[in-house]
């Protein structure tokens, strides 16, 4: 939340690790209100400037790529994220979606699901993650985003969140990183560019009896620049900001079993305007 930024999906960022201060479950039963604990929101805010740094560092100097874009073209007017029981994607490649309209539709579909790709649990690993940006970024932007991103996300930070060295949690513990898009607007629109922004909430933690970390949500706008390349949508920039965020609600926080039931249970959507 990925991650992946100013999850998903990092520079460095220090993060310090803080035993329960009771014994027993770490979600405890406590309601979770306004407040994050100090040890989760180091947790998420260096994931978060751990994703834009790198992002930022491989993206230096393509302003020109992306600035074509952004020069010409009207507008759009602006419009509610409505169905419009178009299908998204006729196909998937390697789990991600592929092959978006070209259209505004189409880029607010790509940038939707390309915010729930790059803020997967599979930017953790390296396998994964190399096949994840080559398949969204344009060539250009990828070939500069793949050594960046593997510097950050090093074994020295995946030890801190947690995690070995190949991205995987301790046997009994589940990593969970999600984004969940709740809206999309579009920017400039041209033929060939695109710059959409997705309204996102952010899952990230580690849910298990030994967690000190437990998962906690975070509100996000992460905003695309895309550019029409080999008969589909690609990533040319990225960046994100924090909010807009709701009034917290007043709800229990649920057990680590409950978490990981639920992450094991429930997948992901397939993103469509």
């Amino acid at each position: 939340m990925s991650l992946g930024d100013d999850q998903g999906y990092g520079g460095a960022g220090e993060t310090r690790t803080r035993l329960p201060e009771r014994g027993g479950d770490p979600y405890g039963g406590a309601r979770r209100g306004g407040r994050s604990s100090s040890r989760s929101l180091v947790t998420v805010v260096g994931v978060v400037v751990l994703l834009i740094a790198a992002i930022a560092f491989a993206n230096r100097g393509d302003d020109s790529a992306s600035g074509g874009g952004k020069g010409s073209g009207d507008k759009p007017k602006a419009a509610a994220t409505a169905a419009s029981g178009t299908k998204p994607v006729p196909s998937k490649a390697g789990g991600i979606p592929t092959g978006f309209s070209r259209d505004q539709q189409g880029a607010e579909s790509a940038a939707a699901n390309y915010a729930v790709t790059l803020g997967s649990t599979g930017m953790f690993n390296a396998d994964s993650r190399h096949r994840i940006v080559e398949a969204l970024y344009t060539p250009t932007a990828a070939a500069k985003l793949q050594g960046a991103m593997d510097s950050a996300y090093s074994a020295s930070f995946l030890s801190r969140m947690g995690l070995d060295a190949n991205g995987n949690p301790p046997q009994g513990s589940t990593f969970v990183s999600r984004t969940i898009p709740v809206g999309t607007k579009t920017g400039q629109l041209t033929e060939s560019t695109a710059e959409v922004s997705v309204w996102y909430m952010g899952l990230i933690g580690m849910s298990g009896d030994k967690s000190t970390d437990p998962v906690t949500s975070t509100w996000k706008t992460w905003t695309f620049d895309l550019q029409w390349v080999d008969n589909d949508w690609k990533i040319v920039t990225d960046s994100q900001k924090d909010g807009p965020a709701p009034v917290p609600g007043d709800d229990k926080a649920a057990s680590s079993d409950q978490i990981s039931k639920a992450i094991e249970e429930y997948g992901g959507f397939t993103y469509a305007r």
